[in-house]
């Protein structure tokens, strides 16, 4: 069995709240805060979007590194800048497969928030462009590092938006958005966050036990039959790692933004791994408040989990939170707030 990690800080920045403790507090009231994005759709009406308000109207790849330099300087509060060159940074962005993906996600994106931060992270930092699972596949390298003692500790920092007019477009014309002629889409948004990780200790604090993975043939663009059976192997996976079994979670906590089809997912997944009925078995979908913010995703649902912790409103301490991307790479985690 893999040592647990431990999520030592996090910092988030939604169209919400600019820190985690407003963006989780949002997400609590279920706050929302779309706007019309300025792209028209094919209605013809205004596509809405949860837009992160700077003060400035940055766009691109400068606003995304803009809202990660504000969510680094969060997450590493107390830790001097001259000491972060120690620290490698796995930087989530979003898969290659987005339409309107931005040019230079891989390139220059991580040279541009060192840049704006006025720091260099370590060496061996990387990027990870596997969207809404990509944070999932940071913690997994991150535990590698680790376990190598590469490194002390990890950021893992996600900048996303689906924001861009060639992306609003492509998701339109898909008719996968959220709007007054189709319920069964998402609404679009930005966000960027970075959770500071590294190995368990004896304080209070959110720890990620197990990790699994697995792929969906019957990915959302495909034609097969849903069954669930990639993301119910993930669950499998991050639940025998972690030694323990469904029905022994609190709650889940995904990265559902309001598409049928992932709903349905959840729901399969849960009736082919759940062996023991449980009355009540919550399901988060911070993306209700944010919207549907891509490779940030797994950030915010890693920052409401410990805030959801730390704040004693969790149904309880063990929560199993899952990703997928239309790719049909799936992943889960098994968080678990262990008391000081």
């Amino acid at each position: 069995m893999n040592a647990p990690l431990a999520i030592r800080r996090c910092g988030l920045v939604t169209s919400v709240g600019l820190t985690a403790a407003s963006s989780c507090a949002a997400m609590r009231a279920k706050l929302k805060n779309a706007t019309e994005t300025g792209v028209m759709g094919t209605g013809p009406e205004w596509i809405m979007g949860h837009q992160v308000a700077l003060d400035q109207p940055w766009r691109g790849l400068i606003k995304l590194a803009r809202m990660a330099a504000m969510s680094i300087r969060e997450a590493l509060a107390g830790i001097p800048a001259e000491h972060w060159i120690e620290i490698p940074l796995l930087l989530c962005v979003a898969e290659r497969e987005r339409p309107g993906r931005l040019d230079g996600l891989e390139t220059e994106l991580l040279s541009q928030i060192e840049l704006e931060l006025g720091a260099r992270f370590a060496p061996h930092s990387a990027v990870v462009p596997h969207g809404r699972v990509a944070v999932a596949a940071a913690l997994h390298q991150a535990r590698q590092f680790l376990a190598a003692q590469q490194a002390a500790q990890v950021l893992i920092v996600a900048a996303d938006s689906l924001l861009t007019a060639a992306t609003l477009s492509a998701f339109d014309t898909q008719e996968r958005l959220l709007n007054n002629r189709n319920s069964n889409g998402f609404m679009p948004g930005e966000a960027a966050g970075a959770i500071l990780v590294g190995p368990a200790s004896r304080g209070p604090e959110l720890r990620c036990q197990g990790i699994g993975f697995d792929l969906e043939s019957a990915h959302i663009t495909s034609e097969e039959p849903l069954r669930g059976d990639g993301l119910a192997r993930a669950c499998k996976a991050a639940l025998a790692e972690a030694g323990c079994a469904m029905h022994e979670m609190d709650y889940r906590i995904a990265d559902l933004s309001g598409e049928h089809y992932y709903f349905k997912e959840a729901a399969l997944a849960v009736s082919r791994t759940m062996r023991t009925l449980k009355e009540e078995f919550d399901l988060w979908h911070p993306a209700e408040a944010i919207g549907e913010t891509g490779a940030a995703s797994g950030i915010a649902v890693i920052a409401l989990a410990d805030a959801a912790s730390r704040k004693a409103y969790a149904p309880g301490p063990a929560s199993l939170a899952h990703f997928a991307n239309d790719a049909g790479q799936r992943a889960a985690l098994v968080l678990h707030f262990k008391e000081a």
